[in-house]
């Protein structure tokens, strides 16, 4: 039932999480007005606030005028609510929970933002690196050197291959990989650079192949970062340990 309990909070912050994915590129107050259809502006009800299931009961549309909902609201919800279950079971209910509940969740935000808008904005990566500095000093998950080099690596690496690809890399991925360095430290940086580039290689290959992209459009490349430093949140240190053996030790 705990779990039960934890993936529900999750999906209720999820909803929030969509407000900021919707509201902060367009400059707009996430918290007033209140929830409501972004075509009609009707208030949404209590009912229809409920996690994944008013989109299911209300079969993706609005009740009053009828446009259809995007799927990016439940799927959000549904993510959310399996992050906050997935670093639970890798944290516990600790203070290094919340300080990874709230990387990932400024992940998801970033994610979806740059998946829609093509932007990473200043801000929300200025309040993560404010926050996360925070945290650092009063929990403490990792040294304050682990996170000065992950950071000027996870930065300078993409720094790096912007110069090399010509504008290949934005100036966003580079401020968001190094508040990923920031937030996980130097190893962990290291295996999150080289999952993001390979999610991102592969994922890009199937789309040129296929036709959807060609090798000159734009592939956000927030949402790999985002996955790559999830994973490293909670199977990094397998990972590392795995490949230590395979291949140093």
């Amino acid at each position: 039932m705990l779990e039960i309990y934890i993936f529900i909070i999750g999906t209720v912050i999820g909803s929030f999480v969509n407000v900021c994915i919707y509201r902060l590129p367009r400059n707009k107050s996430i918290i007033f007005p209140p929830s409501h259809c972004p075509y009609c502006k009707k208030s949404l009800g209590f009912l229809e606030l409920i996690p994944i299931v008013s989109y299911i009961f209300l079969m993706g549309r609005c009740k009053k005028c009828g446009h259809r909902i995007s799927v990016q609201y439940p799927a959000v919800e549904l993510l959310c609510g399996m992050i906050f279950l997935l670093l639970f079971e890798t944290f516990g209910f600790s203070l290094e929970y919340l300080y990874y509940l709230m990387f990932s969740l400024t992940l998801v935000t970033l994610s979806f933002i740059d998946l829609n808008h093509q932007i990473i904005p200043d801000k929300i990566i200025v309040f993560g690196l404010a926050v996360g500095i925070i945290m650092l000093m009063i929990i403490k998950p990792i040294s304050f050197k682990s996170s000065l080099m992950g950071l000027l690596l996870g930065g300078g690496m993409m720094a790096l291959l912007a110069a090399v690809s010509r504008g290949g890399m934005g100036g966003g991925d580079i401020k968001l990989m190094a508040f990923v360095g920031m937030m996980v430290g130097f190893e962990k940086t290291l295996l999150a650079l080289f999952l993001a580039f390979m999610l991102g290689g592969i994922f890009s290959i199937i789309l040129v192949l296929l036709k959807i992209k060609s090798r000159k459009d734009y592939i956000p490349f927030a949402p790999f970062i985002g996955i790559a430093a999830f994973l490293t949140l909670i199977r990094g240190k397998q990972m590392i340990s795995w490949y230590l053996e395979k291949f140093i030790l």
